[in-house]
């Protein structure tokens, strides 16, 4: 079993993650986690925050040589806005700076302050923050170079922003199994990559860019929907055993766990419940050796277990919660109506939240993947694995013919 735990604030000195249970000897550098970390960074439409941070993880146990050693890995990353926050974020006792009262409609401001009894909505704030995720980034860019040992890739783009589409519908094409086997998982979110909203069309490009420029304008906020896949995985990750062993439910669960997520999908989600059977379910054949589908509209999941096809997914994003023209609160010191507070942030954040979204579906991917072919080094994970899909078909005909 693998796990992580995240710890900071917002503002803080840094922010720390601790993961467990990956076995030795996975290639992992410090280079690689940062890339990851510069990716969730970008995207047009970001706050001034981005300006100041530039992040970096530094491995402070669990590495060496450029290899995990089975040990548990702690990373580090600075908070370099903190200098200029250090008397507000004070941990010593006497910390007089004014306290926060007017709670964000749609952050969890008032719902934290109600939860933990404080008396300063700024606790809320620091530890609600989406700055969180730079951590978990940092944790599962680990899963994401075990995944690569095996072959399996991960990858994500935006679908639209603001209600803007591309003309191509990219997300239907892989749940049809229509993309090029050329065009890898790793490519598509390389050209992802190099447009600033993450977008695979230039100019779906520049007509979000117009809409979020409209809502700059505005002092308004935009959210959108994105793609993440998954490919590569062999079939048989997860169980329907019971409910909390089902891979979907997981995925689901990591996927909504991120600032601002409201709504996922998996494969052709809410559009089958629109459609006849035959429209919806994947037919079966055999491709050498293995047992394949001839679409992909259950998104590579049946009866809560990996199939063998690409993992898809879409995933929603509401726009941010904080706005220049505020919505309407009230002030919990008075408790009347007033115009909520502006903190600083991002007026567009989706092409971060499919970086960020990527990141945890590999983690998903990865746990379960270490359930069911387990190992204490890479090497023995490997043998595992190996033995099991190259002898899965032959094993299953053979079951068979027993009978």
């Amino acid at each position: 079993m693998i796990r992580f735990l995240t710890a900071g604030e917002s503002h803080g000195k840094g922010l720390t993650t601790i993961v467990e249970g990956f076995p030795s000897n996975i290639p992992l550098t410090a280079g690689f986690i940062n890339e990851q970390l510069k990716r969730r960074q970008k995207g047009f439409g970001r706050g001034a925050r981005m300006k100041i941070e530039s992040d970096t993880a530094e491995i402070l146990s669990g590495v060496r040589n450029g290899k995990t050693t089975g040990a548990p890995i702690s990373l580090y990353i600075q908070n370099k806005d903190w200098v200029n926050w250090k008397d507000i974020m004070n941990t010593e006792p006497g910390n007089l700076d004014e306290a926060i009262s007017i709670p964000r409609p749609g952050h969890a401001d008032l719902n934290g302050t109600l939860k933990y009894n404080y008396n300063d909505i700024r606790n809320s704030i620091e530890r609600a923050s989406a700055r969180e995720t730079a951590a978990r980034v940092a944790a599962c860019s680990i899963a994401l170079k075990l995944l690569d040992e095996f072959g399996i890739q991960v990858a994500s783009f935006v679908e639209s922003i603001g209600g803007v589409y591309s003309s191509e519908d990219y997300f239907n094409t892989l749940l049809e199994n229509r993309v090029p086997q050329s065009l890898s998982a790793r490519k598509i979110s390389a050209m992802a990559d190099k447009s600033s909203v993450r977008v695979l069309d230039p100019n779906h490009e520049k007509k979000i860019i117009n809409k979020i420029k409209s809502a700059q304008k505005q002092g308004n906020t935009l959210g959108g929907t994105f793609v993440v896949f998954a490919t590569g995985l062999p079939a048989g990750l997860g169980s329907f055993m019971h409910y909390d062993r089902k891979i979907d439910a997981e995925i689901a669960s990591a996927i909504l766990s991120i600032n601002a997520v409201k709504g996922i999908e998996i494969g052709n989600g809410f559009a089958a419940a629109e459609k006849y059977g035959s429209e919806v379910h994947d037919e079966i054949e055999i491709k050498n050796k293995k047992f394949v589908r001839r679409t992909n509209r259950s998104g590579g999941i049946e009866g809560g277990i990996t199939t063998g096809m690409p993992i898809i997914l879409r995933a929603s994003m509401k726009p941010i919660s904080t706005l220049l023209q505020p919505l309407f609160s009230v002030d919990l010191k008075t408790m009347k109506k007033m115009k909520s507070r502006f903190e600083r942030s991002d007026f567009v954040a989706v092409p971060s939240c499919s970086v960020i979204a990527e990141a945890m579906l590999g983690w998903v991917v990865a746990k379960y993947f270490i359930e069911k072919f387990g190992g204490d080094s890479i090497e023995e994970t490997k043998n595992n694995y190996s033995n099991y899909s190259m002898n899965l078909f032959d094993n299953t005909k053979q079951n068979f013919k027993k009978r």
